[in-house]
């Protein structure tokens, strides 16, 4: 959940830590440390709030300083102030962490060490790992009297060992005093990445705070650390295996992680949607053979076509787009479909048959419940997909095969064009497998080319931002509100709600629409807002009389129609259209209003969109 980010190389550490800092900002911003290294020791600056919090106190750059790792925090264990922010020395003063992730068994511990004289600052849970490291390093023999090549094996030595001892998740950052020439990273459950430039090395969380400078990078694996040095670097586990590394090549460009203008990142996002989708089809789609190709997952292709039932697990707005998937695979491909939030699924005892595909959908593919999900699916026995953004990330690493979503780095915390790629993913695989099964070449055909005019029909819709944004004006004192739907659109009325929650800290919930007299219909009153999906499909007539009940009892009706809906608008408080597409592909166009609705919200009542209080954007932890 945390950015971690470290240098080591010729230039001066300082610039370039803060501005990987600042790019890995949206994984967390309760607060922000650095630690840099030079011949006199190590220099530890940190504060609770945001990163131009932490430069404020940061000395003047030190061209001598070349080795520091830095941390933007969001807290699970300590309050958010400045005690508990990162880095963490040890009780020796000579080692150095940051740390992402959570160990679980860290009061045993903490409670051992402090009974070996080690003491504590802070109440987190990253500073048992300091003071075990820095335990096995004051233990080994004087390191003066060996070479100096064993004393750095002495200060990796005392990594494993703590490594070892450590039950939970980590991607880690380390430096020791004594080395101010020596870097070590390492991983387990956590992302890491190294970034491998001209005798220089940036290690991160995430690829965003590396592509400025580097386009190549190794990903370390669960249970392995990388030692960096003046001599280059190396991969072993910590049980001190040597393990050989490919270079890979980042695939996005510094250019995607800018706001180019925009005056937030997630605003950003939603106006590249039907740029991205385009990408995201882009050679999928077969026109001349009426099919559909990927090529992530050819090598199950026939496994796919026999499954018997499908199991689709994520979480927040990625289970909002399983619920979506459960519905085309059902409608399209015919084939029985559930989806289980992935928090629930890892701890059920779910029911694995022969002919079970469990599909594992995140955006950043590091969500820890959903990797714990894809482990308990293999374990039983399950083909597992993934379905993720980020290449190389755990997900994708764990899975038998998957799909890429191909639309590059997502930096706002509120997902909006990695919910409607996960969507059009879905949609591609429903039809392929539809069509394997029993959809004609010529329906197949059709689906095709309806699916590839989604981009510019979501352009149309962008362009009602303004008058969206009145209607968010005229609404965004009220602090209660519903958003309803049916088929389709259901998981789009979930997802609704969930963005305005997310970054306006409205009260919403999302139903089926016809839920609504089972219960909440009880809290409508006093012009509250209530935000239908109406368009054009089988439960129209169903839903309109949803409308009516709502209107009876005091509600103002925000209502996404068809365009060309003339009976609707007697309905509407406020209006909202969308063009006409088949029910399957509706939930591509109605959950763009939404999106620019949450947005505007959040803006309007002075909130910081791409930075929502107490969230962070890839959940790595439990």
């Amino acid at each position: 959940m945390c950015g971690i980010v470290a240098y080591f190389g010729k230039k001066a550490a300082r610039p370039i830590l803060l501005e990987g800092l600042r790019r890995l900002e949206y994984r967390g911003y309760d607060s922000a440390g650095m630690a840099l290294l030079s011949r006199k020791g190590i220099k530890v600056k940190k504060t609770s709030g945001r990163i131009t919090a932490l430069e404020k106190i940061l000395d003047e750059k030190d061209d001598s300083e070349t080795l520091g790792i830095a941390h933007t925090r969001w807290a699970t264990h300590g309050e958010p102030n400045t005690i508990n922010a990162h880095p963490h020395l040890d009780y020796t003063r000579k080692i150095a962490v940051v740390h992402n992730g959570i160990i679980e068994n860290y009061s045993t511990l903490k409670t051992w060490l402090q009974n070996e004289g080690a003491e504590f600052a802070s109440q987190t849970d990253t500073e048992v790992i300091a003071n075990l490291i820095g335990y096995f390093y004051a233990k080994a023999d004087n390191y003066e009297n060996r070479k100096q090549s064993d004393s750095k094996n002495k200060f990796e030595r005392a990594v494993q060992q703590a490594l070892r001892e450590l039950t939970g998740t980590y991607g880690l950052a380390i430096v020791c005093s004594d080395f101010p020439d020596m870097l070590i990273g390492a991983k387990k459950g956590s992302p890491l990445v190294l970034g491998i430039g001209e005798n220089e090395y940036i290690l991160a969380s995430d690829a965003t705070a590396i592509v400025e400078h580097t386009k190549q990078a190794i990903y370390p694996a669960d249970n392995e650390m990388v030692i960096i040095s003046s001599k280059g670097f190396n991969t072993k586990t910590i049980d001190n295996v040597m393990v050989s590394k490919n270079l890979k090549q980042i695939e996005f460009s510094l250019e995607q992680i800018e706001l180019s203008g925009f005056p937030h990142h997630m605003l950003k996002e939603i106006i590249e949607q039907p740029k991205v989708l385009a990408t995201c089809m882009g050679g999928r789609l077969d026109r001349t053979n009426n099919r559909i190709k990927f090529g992530g997952i050819d090598s199950c292709s026939r496994e796919l076509t026999r499954t018997r039932r499908f199991i689709l697990t994520a979480c927040g707005t990625a289970f909002h787009a399983a619920l979506v998937g459960e519905f085309l695979l059902e409608h399209l491909a015919r084939i029985p479909t559930e989806t289980e939030y992935a928090s629930e699924f890892r701890y059920r005892n779910p029911i694995i048959e022969d002919g079970t595909v469990v599909v594992a959908i995140s955006q950043s593919g590091e969500t820890a419940d959903t990797l714990a999900a894809v482990e308990q699916a293999k374990e039983r026995g399950a083909s597992v997909l993934g379905l993720v953004n980020v290449v190389g990330s755990s997900i994708a690493r764990a899975t038998d095969a998957g799909i890429y979503l191909h639309v590059g780095p997502e930096i706002g915390v509120a997902s909006t064009k990695a919910f409607t790629a996960q969507i059009t993913v879905l949609t591609m695989l429903a039809i392929e497998l539809g069509r394997r099964k029993h959809i004609s070449g010529n329906e197949a055909k059709k689906y095709i080319e309806q699916l590839s005019q989604i981009p510019d029909k979501i352009s149309q819709i962008l362009k009602q931002s303004d008058h969206i944004k009145a209607i968010a004006s005229a609404n965004v004192d009220k602090d209660n509100w519903l958003f309803l739907g049916r088929g389709f659109n259901y998981p789009v009325a979930l997802e609704g709600a969930l963005k305005l929650k997310e970054i306006s800290y409205i009260h919403a919930e999302g139903l089926p629409a016809a839920e609504m007299k089972h219960g909440p219909i009880a809290l409508i009153a006093d012009s509250m807002p209530i935000v239908f999906i109406a368009t054009s499909g089988p439960q129209y007539d169903k839903i309109i009389g949803n409308v009516t009940e709502v209107r009876a009892r005091g509600g103002k009706t925000i209502i996404l129609a068809t365009e060309g809906d003339k009976n609707i608008k007697q309905y509407a408080d406020y209006l909202i259209t969308v063009p006409d597409v088949p029910e399957f592909l509706q939930p591509l166009l109605t959950v763009i209003p939404l999106q620019l609705l949450a947005y505007h919200a959040a803006v309007l009542r002075g909130h910081d969109v791409d930075k929502p209080r107490n969230l962070a954007k890839s959940v790595t932890v439990e």
